[in-house]
């Protein structure tokens, strides 16, 4: 009999511990699910990551030199601004709209006063569309999302006017 009660005891613990490892897979995966599901398109910069990856205004302050290899709009937002709040879901749905085609840069002017300073950056949300080759063009204030999507199109990709 106290075999039989062992046996059932460590039966019942095993398949408790299996069972919890289940769930723990099986939330695992939720979890990987979900990230997936909330990936975000934007690209947050860091100074580091924009002297690097968009211009190096440091080495060549006079001179605007685009390092990326696909147009890009980079936002310089704070966490508490209002307009900021309103366009950045635009944005996201923008990053992947058109993914592949271009970069949708974020820049907290919180964090990263150095930058904010160098461009000048005295009203949030603003944006700076940056062509390939070209001057990049400064806009304050929140877009439409249609408007964003002339810039792009008009000025980023250099797609015919549409009327």
């Amino acid at each position: 009999m106290k075999k039989l009660i062992i046996f059932a005891l460590v039966f019942g613990v095993s398949s408790l511990f299996a069972s919890c490892d289940s769930k723990t897979k099986t939330d695992n995966s939720n979890l990987e699910t979900n990230k997936k599901e909330k990936k975000m398109n934007t690209i947050h910069l860091t100074k580091a990551e924009f002297l690097e990856k968009v211009a190096n205004y440091e080495e060549n302050p006079t001179e605007w030199k685009y390092l990326g290899d696909k147009p890009c709009i980079i936002d310089f937002y704070a966490d508490w601004c209002g307009p900021c709040k309103m366009i950045a879901p635009v944005l996201e749905e923008l990053a992947k709209e058109y993914e592949g085609e271009i970069y949708i840069y974020k820049i907290n002017t919180e964090q990263e006063q150095e930058l904010a300073q160098a461009f000048a950056i005295k009203s949030i949300p603003t944006l700076l569309f940056v062509p390939m080759n070209e001057a990049p063009q400064l806009v304050r204030g929140a877009l439409p999302k249609t408007e964003f999507k002339k810039a792009i199109d008009e000025v980023l990709l250099k797609k015919p006017k549409t009327n």
